[in-house]
């Protein structure tokens, strides 16, 4: 499967995911110039910024750790300018992580990083 699809894919699946947890759903793919957010979620008052990460192969590590400082940096701005566009001054925001591990065999496990950075 294409490397787009794939995390597309884990997208879909993430967003079903944190809908069952009580998660409402507000937008996916917010892309500026310099980054992108998965999801953006509500979560009770906070607007949350989802990174979802989805793997096959714990070969290089867990996803999260794909999730480096530069990339906290890149979703940080995305953020900005999203709650900048949609004049949102007084709302409480936080960035999670979702972890998909899509195992040969193995069912798909999910892991929920909350207030990731």
């Amino acid at each position: 499967m294409e490397r787009t699809a794939f995390g597309r894919q884990g997208e879909s699946l993430a967003r079903t995911y944190l809908e069952q947890k009580g998660f409402t759903f507000i937008g996916k793919n917010f892309k500026r110039l310099h980054g992108e957010i998965d999801l953006i979620m509500k979560d009770g008052p906070a607007l949350v910024f989802v990174e979802v990460k989805t793997r096959t192969t714990l070969r290089w590590g867990v996803p999260a750790e794909a999730v480096t400082p530069a990339k906290q940096r890149h979703l940080r701005w995305c953020a900005e300018v999203y709650c900048a566009e949609h004049h949102l001054t007084d709302t409480p925001l936080r960035f999670d992580v979702v972890e998909i591990l899509a195992l040969p065999g193995r069912p798909v496990r999910f892991h929920h990083i909350s207030n990731a950075f």
